[in-house]
């Protein structure tokens, strides 16, 4: 299950940190927990490893779940509005990354100034970094003699029912903008 945290334009970056302390927590109140790393960009992405056999749509649903169970304990920060003009300068929860999505892998380079990795975070150091701290020059010195995103990710878990059961009442984002995108342009059209 994939969380891609992405903050408005400008310097967000602080604010994609607080909200991913809101999945963090909106995952430990069902008992799940995650493993958080920088995306190489400007947000952050949270993993958080799931016992085999469960569907790709439950998994998107409870993925929908803790999305919005996050923009619940604070929207003013967090938002899961899939349409940009809707965000309102707040943080991007992006739960649609189930079922084939991408999503940059730990250590990959991105083309951008300064060349930034997207790197392992442990939840207590992500107060204190920012993208700029991982590039293509520091990431091997970093990661040291080990795999920092092996050891920061925890066990499969299970998802709990009630997770997932909330997430089926969520419409999909992209299905949703799509609909809502057709309504927009009637209304211009007059």
């Amino acid at each position: 299950m994939i969380l891609d945290l992405d903050p408005p334009e400008g310097d967000a970056f602080g604010m994609a940190v607080r909200a991913a302390h809101l999945v963090r927590r909106a995952l430990a109140d069902d008992g799940l927990a995650g493993a958080v790393k920088t995306s190489g960009a400007k947000g952050l992405h949270v993993f958080v490893p799931l016992e085999p056999g469960i569907g790709m749509e439950d998994m998107a649903a409870a993925t929908r779940a803790v999305a919005a169970r996050a923009e619940r304990l604070d929207p003013a920060l967090a938002t899961t509005a899939f349409i940009r003009d809707d965000r309102g300068g707040k943080v991007f929860l992006d739960s649609t990354r189930a079922g084939g999505a991408t999503v940059i892998a730990a250590y990959s380079p991105r083309i951008r100034p300064g060349v930034p990795v997207s790197f392992p975070v442990a939840w207590d150091d992500l107060d204190r970094v920012t993208p700029g701290d991982f590039t293509l020059r520091t990431a091997a010195g970093l990661a040291g003699d080990g795999d920092p995103w092996a050891e920061l990710m925890p066990a499969p878990q299970r998802l709990p029912a009630d997770l997932i059961e909330e997430g089926h009442t969520i419409p999909v984002a992209r299905v949703q903008a799509m609909h809502e995108g057709k309504r927009r342009a009637r209304a211009r059209r007059g």
